[in-house]
């Protein structure tokens, strides 16, 4: 991974630790960056063309959506699972600590998105 894909994971995370400054849930937080770290990391890693990152949170939820834009000359966009070995991991954290997950293939790359459920007014 090159410096700028570094800078671009470090810069995600602290707006999304921004984002969720008010929020009293540490773990939660915690949680949420390192998620995002891993799925951005895989999204430019695998797809070279960027990535789109959304958060959006209510007192119960913080849903985080990465989008990739997989290459133009591709077939089809490549839909990962958490079993595959080569661009699984962060799927398999996503599986582990997040409360709901799924991945969406777009007409152009696709959507990884999470939620973690906080459970507190």
């Amino acid at each position: 991974m090159g410096h700028t894909e570094r800078s671009a994971v470090g810069e995600v995370r602290r707006e999304l630790r921004e984002f969720l400054r008010h929020r009293s849930d540490e773990e939660q937080t915690e949680a949420a960056e390192l998620l995002v770290s891993e799925l951005v990391t895989n999204a430019l890693i695998h797809t070279r063309h960027g990535a789109v990152v959304t958060a959006t949170a209510t007192p119960a939820r913080l849903r985080v959506e990465v989008q990739d834009f997989a290459s133009e000359d591709l077939p089809a966009p490549y839909v990962p699972n958490a079993d595959d070995g080569t661009h699984g991991r962060g799927l398999i954290l996503v599986r582990s600590l997040a409360d709901a997950w799924g991945v969406e293939a777009q007409a152009l790359g696709k959507v990884v998105w999470f939620e973690l459920h906080g459970g507190r007014p």
